[in-house]
């Protein structure tokens, strides 16, 4: 899919898409956040292991992960 001759209508029906399902990485490194990114963005082999391995766990995707683990330590910083 060529997301740069998408119409506004294509783009909607792909953000709700998006929205309502939750991306799964794949044994390729398809997805968002793959596996290559996230040792491309300087994470370490453990993090990476951990966000793969809790991400599949929780039906989640990393970056959901990452986005949860920083609430909690916003919420914990302004207690």
């Amino acid at each position: 899919m060529n997301y740069i001759d998408m119409t506004d209508e294509e783009y909607d029906i792909l953000d709700e898409e998006l929205t309502r399902t939750v991306p799964r990485l794949g044994p390729n490194g398809t997805g968002y956040l793959s596996q290559r990114e996230m040792y491309h963005l300087g994470f370490s082999n453990m993090t990476v292991n951990y966000l793969l391995t809790k991400a599949k766990a929780v039906n989640k995707s990393p970056v959901q992960l990452i986005d949860e683990l920083v609430g909690k330590e916003i919420a914990a910083a302004s207690a």
